[in-house]
């Protein structure tokens, strides 16, 4: 795959990182540090950097919004963050109605196919990151099989993997005294950067 045109970035809060304050609507996250190391490792190759996180997302979300914040724009790469919300609502609220993997999985497949019948883009799968910076955190156990079933859809539909929880819970357990979240979600500089770093890896060496 070469690196290059449209990119859309697609997910939650994570992904938005303050798109919306921001002059450029890139946001102050991973999607803006992977951008401008694009910018500046392919200078004669020319990138639009699309964000279309929304803060609170769930993969229902992305689902009812496709066609508008993907499909219209006719991207070249798709890259795909969610999950960290279909998980937290059932800690946080679960008095909600909540997104089990089977659901999980039926919706993102929708979404892949949408992609791939109405687009030529090549698909980004990023796994959900962590819910706690602790490898056991209840939020963490519960994330597994959602990961998995991003994994699923790399190998089903021909796309990368960006392996975001793995290299986390690595980075978690080498102890290292350096926080990545501000509160166990939401990235700090640290957080983005790993996740910056984990997803230009993964690119590059398809």
């Amino acid at each position: 795959m070469k690196l290059e045109g449209r990119i859309v970035f697609i997910g939650d809060s994570i992904t938005e990182s303050g798109r919306w304050r921001d002059p450029e609507q890139i946001g102050y996250g991973y999607v803006r540090l992977i951008r401008d190391y694009l910018i500046t490792a392919y200078p004669h190759r020319s990138f639009d950097v699309v964000n279309r996180g929304v803060s609170g997302n769930r993969i229902p979300d992305l689902l009812a919004r496709w066609e508008r914040d993907v499909i219209d724009l006719q991207p070249d790469i798709v890259s795909i963050s969610i999950g960290i919300n279909d998980v937290w609502r059932q800690l946080d609220h679960p008095e909600k109605e909540q997104v089990y993997p089977d659901q999980f999985e039926q919706v993102y497949t929708q979404l892949a196919v949408q992609t791939k019948e109405k687009t030529k883009a090549q698909l980004i799968f990023m796994e959900p990151t962590i819910i706690g910076e602790d490898i056991h955190s209840e939020g963490n156990i519960k994330l597994k099989p959602y990961v998995k079933i991003v994994q699923k859809m790399a190998q089903r539909f021909q796309g990368i993997l960006v392996p975001t929880h793995r290299v986390f819970l690595e980075y978690l357990k080498s102890r290292s005294p350096y926080k990545l979240t501000t509160d166990g979600v939401h990235m700090n500089s640290i957080g983005n950067m790993l996740m910056a770093r984990t997803w230009i890896r993964a690119v590059e060496k398809f």
